[in-house]
């Protein structure tokens, strides 16, 4: 690859030839950057408006309810569940975290009970193992 700037010529062996790609590409990573800190700018204002509210949760309240509530029984496997309410394995693993965790902070166990208490669910079979 040859460069030509004003009629001279340079090549990758050459001293302006390594420069330039290499000024190109710090000016490049400057712009990213200079993107990347307004956004995260732009999101702490909407975040403060009240406005950045994230991504919807696939099941409502009442729908997490039920999930949980035949989870509780035992009868299904986790995959079961996921498939009935339609969606992943995954979200019902979350799901039944978040259970955990509101259940461990409402008896006032705080965060280390809470981090004690996550995922405490068997992956082989999809039962609750015993608390």
């Amino acid at each position: 690859m040859q460069l030509n700037i004003a009629g001279s010529v340079h090549g990758p062996n050459d001293p302006v030839g390594r420069l330039l790609p290499n000024v190109l590409a710090m000016v490049a990573e400057f712009e990213a950057d200079l993107i990347r800190a307004r956004t995260r700018e732009g999101m702490a204002v909407a975040k403060a408006k009240g406005r950045l509210q994230g991504k919807k949760l696939k099941l409502n309240a009442r729908r997490e309810a039920r999930l949980l509530e035949a989870f509780g029984t035992g009868k299904d496997t986790i995959a079961e569940l996921a498939e009935e309410f339609g969606v992943s394995r995954s979200t019902v693993y979350r799901g039944v975290q978040r259970a955990r965790q509101r259940a461990v902070a409402d008896r006032g166990g705080g965060r280390a009970r809470a981090a004690n208490c996550a995922g405490q669910v068997a992956v082989g079979n999809g039962k609750p193992l015993s608390a």
